[in-house]
């Protein structure tokens, strides 16, 4: 596990242990002694960020924010537990969220859907519910100040529509959850990053992604900051591959529409897709090790897409 990485201006990433290392950062700003998370993991996320505190020096009444870019339990599962360490924080959450974090049995069924209710135990826990006095429900547009730090909310639709993405002023860089897809460490090449799209079920909406990601290339960022995996720079090199990865998997999707066994075709054609991308950009990593990287996230793609496929037919 990489642990604290600090990238300068008061960012850094925790690891947050979720499946195991280098999956899911967990990010900290900190401005004038005050601090804001970005996503949560899950409830065991908690020691790697208590751990990550003291080693900066601050402490858990120091936290003024979580802030949740999605309710989709790797970004927000250890979110009540992380309010019930964090006494003096407020939950931030895209409306849409905001019932199932105060309220999280619907979110918990959601899950056990995807993954199968003994899995879904194993991954999460218990979801502890959040008091809904210490929930934002932030729209578009929303400032919070964070030591006279500015954080601007832009939502964010494409990967789910309860999806927010936090523009820091101070940086110019955005926290973006899934929406500007995955970029795993494993997968560099001489630094350079690789960025693969998240079309994970069940909102998935190619054109809402889209506009999304322009619209925060709109600002010109100096780097994304993704819960998959931290910090990545080059945005126009990585945008461009997002707008080219989307609609490749909206072709394959389309391909397969009316086919027997949709979602396994389309699968294996986001394995052929990967593959490409493996060749373009020389990964150095054995195909057996960037295939178990990439195997859950693929494979949640592939039921996006199927499950987008029937949802178009409404």
């Amino acid at each position: 596990m990489q642990g604290l990485t600090h990238f300068g201006d008061g960012i850094y990433a925790v690891d947050s242990g979720y499946t195991g290392p280098d999956v899911a950062a967990i990010h900290l700003i900190e401005e004038a002694g005050r601090a804001a998370l970005v996503d949560t993991g899950n409830n065991d996320s908690l020691r790697h960020v208590l751990e990550a505190l003291a080693e900066t020096g601050l402490s858990a009444d120091a936290v003024d924010y979580v802030l949740l870019t999605h309710i989709h339990l790797d970004h927000a599962g250890g979110a009540g537990a992380f309010m019930q360490a964090f006494p003096n924080a407020k939950l931030v959450v895209h409306p849409r969220g905001a019932r199932h974090m105060a309220e999280p049995s619907k979110l918990f069924a959601g899950v056990s859907a995807v993954y199968g209710p003994e899995r879904a135990k194993e991954l999460y826990g218990e979801l502890i519910p959040v008091p809904v006095a210490r929930i934002i429900e932030a729209g578009d547009g929303h400032e919070l100040d964070l030591g006279g730090r500015v954080i601007r909310v832009f939502d964010t639709p494409g990967h789910a529509r309860h999806h927010v993405c936090y523009f820091d002023t101070k940086s110019r860089a955005f926290f973006t959850g899934d929406t500007f897809g995955l970029s795993y460490r494993a997968l560099d090449v001489g630094g350079k990053p690789s960025i693969f799209p998240t079309t994970t079920p069940v909102q998935f909406e190619p054109e809402a992604m889209h506009a999304s990601i322009r619209r925060m290339e709109a600002e010109q960022p100096t780097a994304m900051y993704l819960t998959h995996y931290a910090q990545v720079r080059d945005v126009p090199r990585l945008a461009a591959d997002m707008h080219r990865l989307i609609d490749a998997h909206v072709a394959i999707a389309e391909r397969h529409e009316a086919a027997e066994g949709r979602k396994n075709l389309i699968e294996q054609d986001i394995w052929a897709l990967v593959g490409e991308e493996a060749t373009r950009a020389g990964w150095t990593v054995p195909e057996a090790e960037w295939r178990r990287i990439l195997a859950l996230d693929v494979e949640l793609n592939a039921q996006g897409l199927d499950v987008w496929l029937e949802a178009r037919k409404g």
